[in-house]
């Protein structure tokens, strides 16, 4: 079965109207052997903030060293997103495999007419994966309700209902009592119920559940929550129990997102012994996409995925903290949402601009604007799609003003593509290849082999709404190019791969034509003119990847490194060092005070900071960009005022905190892709396409360091050769290096003496000769820069690369 017979047979079963109760996803456990019983799970059920507080549950918990499903509900971009396990959504392969599973399941009980609904499925598909990969704890968002939810099919160690408002009267009843009341029976069996609910909401939940910890900002309350504002885009909080107490920032912005913190960390200490180091540390890593996300700052660009009034509440009360001049409003919501009740909660707009996003349970444009037009006093305009309607807004905005993108999480999708959409070169030199390319799309079967033709010329891969999509094959193919769609069908209208394939001067007449042609915003014009090189003109900043290959030389201070641990930890010795590779021409220097080598020990703050500041601070006045390679706050802050350019992070910036210190001292960072760091030996990774899923899982760390206020051309992307991947899948991200440019940022390759060498036998001892012919093959497929321990041999190579590429420079 292809991926996208599996993906379309989970959407299929979105025709089949949700149900309370929780028997038909018992059976079908039951068919699939029963993989919650063993579970340890936690339920978190509320009608605002249950994703946000299962995010920060999940960042605690994986902080406290425990391994961490994770399923949430909708997604943002991609059906897989809905189920984790520690960060890394579903892979296609265990999609598939599962499907093939449930198929015959699914199939005798539609023949009966008892088909499992979408969310039932999935509900079994999460509680599957989390089974046979044995996760320490796993974390349920509750669909809706709670008694009759599908995922109350766990016996929870621990709950929580996060806020009640009015919402699925028909389901859940008509009064906040009756709806706290359903939510509550989430409650476990053996521990109080967490929530930061109040009044008759909290009254009702404690007659349903009994024993309750109550989260708030009241002394009354169990665990009390302080909101002591915003340090930038990091919220202040203090919560404090009967015995622990603990300060921490949080990337989530809001007062309710402090009350949220709360429940999640009355949660993570009922399920686990999480200290204060480690709930602080959790919490600060919690970033959530699409909730009060601070894309831009001139204008100052929002975007929220609040969905009814209560939520709107929140939105405005959080972009009270800011200043700014004029609101735009762009909003797309759902048909069977309350329009005028989240018009008349949102802050009052200057200019309002509706929008229908490419679902079928949207709302009509024409029907949202009335709302606006009753509730407010702003200009009121319409617009096809949100795109149209985020460029009209960004177009209209000053640079002291505000954008606000609200109404629905499909709203917030189809406008953060503008931030997150890659645009993937392919190699293709032949048909065999481009078929292959065109399969990897989930194209069907027989329209890649229609097409297979046609990919034998340039080659894009991106992701686009359908309608996007249509519309440049529509383009493409009046030019005589042809853009290939992926078979995967979802009602709910994710982002489908899209190929584009044809020759330069058809891209150069079709990105000319886009700006003209609805459904199709001016702003994915100018992304596919980037990315086609079609009337592009690099910046100048000055750095030193801007012209061609630069040279990143390893200066270890460490007594493990795997390669040159204990040659230069003393600072002479390593001075002395750094000397050598300035001679020999590097451009770069990268100070590294701990090992990443598999197995490797963490390193104090102190002995890291005590290893590198003293190189940094004697390097900092020589004619070379100065490199700290750690994954430390603490240790980068010190080396950025010790002189440091460049900051190295080998976690990818899994603590957020790297990416604003970079912003604040104009910084470059650079963003490695690791499953484990250090590398855990034992730890197997699979994926589905290396190349793509690194993409994948680079795109929101990428912009993570983009919000800071880092350009990309500052944001360094490094796939991590040797941390989490083969010898084989090694050498694969080698020569598709040039994929890696579909994040539009520079790309650093660090191959230097590694085990991927293994693959063509050659030992620790007798890897040189590799890395230098490593080297120049990364050099050549356009390595932005190359990391390496023997500087002289591998300046030569990037210089007979360079040499080649531009010979006509050379006098002949």
């Amino acid at each position: 079965m292809r991926y996208h017979e599996a993906a379309n047979f989970l959407f299929d079963l979105r025709r089949f109207s949700p149900r309370p109760g929780t028997e038909a996803t018992r059976e079908m456990l039951a068919y699939l052997d029963d993989p919650q019983v063993p579970l340890t799970t936690v339920q978190i059920a509320g009608s605002n903030g249950k994703g946000s507080t299962a995010r920060m549950l999940e960042t605690v918990l994986r902080e406290a060293g425990l391994d961490v499903g994770i399923y949430i509900s909708p997604h943002l971009d991609d059906v897989r997103e809905r189920v984790r396990v520690n960060g890394r959504k579903l892979s296609k392969a265990a999609l598939v495999e599962f499907v093939e599973r449930i198929e015959p399941y699914v199939t005798e009980n539609a023949a009966a007419g008892d088909a499992p609904t979408f969310f039932e499925t999935l509900t079994a598909l999460a509680l599957w994966e989390f089974g046979r990969r044995e996760v320490d704890v796993a974390i349920l968002e509750v669909g809706i309700g709670g008694r009759h939810d599908a995922t109350s099919v766990v016996d929870p160690v621990a709950s929580a209902v996060t806020s009640i408002t009015l919402e699925h009267t028909d389901f859940l009843g008509e009064t906040i009592e009756e709806i706290a009341s359903d939510k509550a029976a989430v409650a476990p069996e053996e521990a109080p119920l967490v929530t930061a609910a109040t009044g008759d909401a909290l009254a009702a939940i404690r007659g349903e559940a009994g024993e309750v910890l109550r989260v708030g900002t009241d002394d009354d309350a169990t665990v009390s929550v302080g909101a002591d504002g915003r340090d930038g885009l990091e919220g202040l909080v203090t919560l404090s129990g009967p015995d622990w107490s603990v300060e921490a920032r949080l990337p989530l912005l809001g007062t309710h997102q402090a009350r949220n913190a709360g429940v999640a960390a009355a949660l993570s200490r009922q399920v686990a012994d999480v200290n204060e180091t480690e709930l602080a540390s959790g919490l600060r890593r919690a970033t959530w996409p699409g909730r009060f996300e601070v894309l831009d700052r001139e204008p100052l660009v929002v975007l929220d995925g609040a969905h009814n009034p209560g939520g709107c509440e929140q939105v405005a009360e959080t972009l009270s903290t800011f200043e700014y001049d004029d609101l735009h409003l762009v909003v797309g919501a759902m048909c069977d949402k309350d329009h005028r009740g989240m018009a008349a909660a949102l802050p009052e707009p200057d200019t309002v601009i509706t929008a229908r996003p490419d679902v079928d349970r949207a709302e009509d444009e024409g029907v949202l604007a009335r709302a606006f037009v009753i509730e407010t006093d702003a200009d009121v305009e319409t617009r096809s799609t949100v795109a149209d309607g985020l460029d009209l807004a960004l177009e209209t905005a000053g640079s002291d003003d505000a954008v606000l993108v609200v109404g629905s999480l499909y709203a917030v999708r189809e406008a953060r593509s503008r931030w997150t959409r890659a645009k993937v070169p392919k190699r293709v030199g032949s048909l065999p290849e481009a078929q292959a390319v065109l399969e990897d799309a989930h194209v069907t079967d027989e329209d890649a082999w229609e097409m297979r033709a046609q990919g034998v010329h340039r080659v894009l891969k991106t992701r686009l709404q359908p309608r996007e999509a249509r519309t440049l094959r529509d383009a493409l193919r009046s030019v005589g190019g042809e853009c290939a769609i992926s078979a995967v069908d979802d009602s709910e209208r994710e982002r489908v791969d899209v190929l584009l394939m044809g020759t330069h001067a058809q891209f150069e007449r079709v990105v000319g034509r886009l700006g003209d042609r609805s459904h199709v915003g001016s702003s994915l014009a100018e992304e596919l003119r980037k990315a086609l090189s079609v009337d592009v003109v690099p910046d100048d900043q000055g750095l030193p990847w801007e012209d061609g290959t630069a040279v990143m030389g390893i200066l270890n201070v460490t007594p493990d490194s795997f390669h040159d641990g204990g040659e230069y930890d003393a600072l002479a010795d390593a001075l002395d060092r750094a000397e050598e590779m300035i001679e020999a021409g590097v451009d770069i220097v990268d100070v590294g005070g701990e090992s990443t080598r598999p197995g490797a020990d963490p390193v104090p703050v102190e002995t890291e900071h005590d290893r590198v500041v003293p190189v940094i601070e004697r390097l900092a006045g020589r004619d070379v960009t100065v490199s700290v390679d750690t994954r430390k706050v603490e240790v980068a802050e010190a080396a950025l005022e010790a002189g440091a350019d460049v900051l190295n992070d080998v976690s990818g910036l899994e603590d957020p905190s790297m990416a604003r210190l970079a912003a604040e001292h104009d910084a470059s960072v650079v963003v490695m892709h690791s499953i484990d760091t250090p590398v855990d030996p034992d730890h197997e990774v699979h994926y589905d396409d290396v190349v793509e899923d690194i993409l994948d899982e680079l795109t929101e760390r990428v912009l993570l360091a983009e919000k800071a206020g880092l350009d990309r051309s500052r944001i360094l992307v490094d796939p991590g050769l040797g941390f989490g991947k083969s010898a084989a899948e090694n050498f694969e991200v080698l020569d598709r290096l040039e994929e890696l440019r579909g994040l539009g940022c520079p790309v650093l390759i660090g191959h230097s003496h590694k085990s991927m060498f293994e693959l063509i036998d050659r030992d620790a001892e007798e890897r040189y000769e590799p890395t230098i012919a490593a080297t120049a093959l990364a050099a050549d497929r356009g390595a932005d820069v190359i990391r390496v321990h023997d500087a002289a041999a591998n300046v030569a190579a990037v210089d007979v690369v360079r040499a080649a590429a531009d010979s006509d420079r050379f006098e002949k």
